[in-house]
């Protein structure tokens, strides 16, 4: 098959479409033949040499795709070749190919098609389990959600909204700003002219870190959760304990690439059940910013760096 290949770590110029052997699938694995992927912040981490794949994943780039299953392993359940799927992957999705465990597969949502299921699985696992799992998001509360036109803060906004929530978004532009209010955010701020920090909200979701520590912990409300799942601001930062004690707040950290398999089946499993159907019925839309072909992964991967898109950047073959 082939697939994207990272030659060194360095600029969106390493990334290299080449012949690479195909996938060696488990027992317990389902092999997809790829229609999609999608572009994440921490594909461009790996290229660059900073976000290496977890012991025994695939090298090559890629946290998602879609596509058609092709081939299962014996110990495989619900899934046969012929169905259409979206995967959650630790590594792999910039390819023609790729063998993923059976639990993080996901049949692609009613009235979405193939190639844009593949920007569904990273943000609605990520959304799904940071925001509801792990935070506990009720209905009435507020979320306030940093990086609102990125592909996760997409996600947020329609998926809080649609549980009865209200939203308040960060972005950095006025276009961007526009499109959060279009998405359902009830209040939308420009971080870089207006401070959010003088906000309350039940639940943040942070992909900023350090840099919005201090800020994060002002804008909680009492009996507060943050949740940090990206260290664009820096990763070492000052906690105001007294602050956060005084609040009976809590502050908790999260990633997906490196969990146990039985966790992200878990995972997929509650986004199926309770996040599927939302988009099925169109309260949820993927939000696409753009289709680039897979074999010209290295001008998406310069897009997302850019700054200038809006939802996700897709990979097609």
């Amino acid at each position: 098959m082939r697939a994207i290949v990272i030659m060194e770590p360095g600029g969106p110029e390493v990334l290299d479409w080449q012949e690479v052997p195909d996938p060696e699938p488990g027992r317990g694995d389902v092999v997809i033949d790829v229609a999609a992927s999608a572009v994440n912040r921490a594909d461009l981490l790996q290229r660059q040499g900073h976000y290496p794949p977890p012991k025994g994943a695939s090298e090559i780039p890629g946290l998602e795709c879609s596509g058609t299953v092709i081939e299962v392993g014996a110990d495989v359940e619900g899934f046969r070749p012929g169905d259409q799927v979206c995967a959650l992957l630790a590594g792999g999705g910039y390819a023609e190919r790729v063998a993923v465990p059976w639990q993080q597969v996901m049949p692609v949502p009613a009235g979405v098609s193939p190639v844009e299921a593949a920007g569904l699985p990273e943000v609605a696992c990520t959304v799904w389990s940071n925001v509801f799992m792990t935070a506990r998001l009720r209905k009435g509360e507020t979320l306030l959600v940093h990086g609102g036109a990125s592909g996760i803060g997409t996600m947020a906004i329609q998926l809080a909204k649609a549980y009865g929530s209200r939203v308040i978004a960060t972005a950095g532009s006025a276009e961007k700003v526009r499109r959060c209010l279009e998405l359902g955010a009830d209040e939308a701020l420009n971080y870089r002219e207006e401070d959010f920090s003088v906000k309350k909200a039940d639940v943040i979701l942070d992909i900023i870190g350090a840099a919005y520590l201090k800020k994060n912990l002002d804008a909680l409300a009492v009996g507060g959760r943050l949740v940090v799942i990206g260290m664009q601001g820096g990763r070492v930062g000052e906690l105001d304990l007294g602050k956060l004690l005084a609040k009976r707040a809590s502050i908790s950290a999260a990633g997906l690439r490196a969990r146990p398999v039985d966790e992200k089946g878990a995972i997929c499993r509650g986004v199926v059940q309770d996040v599927w159907p939302l988009i099925s019925a169109g309260a949820i839309k993927p939000v696409i910013h753009a289709t680039v072909p897979m074999r010209d992964a290295a001008e998406a991967h310069r897009l997302l760096e850019s700054g200038d898109h809006i939802g996700k950047i897709l990979l097609v073959r």
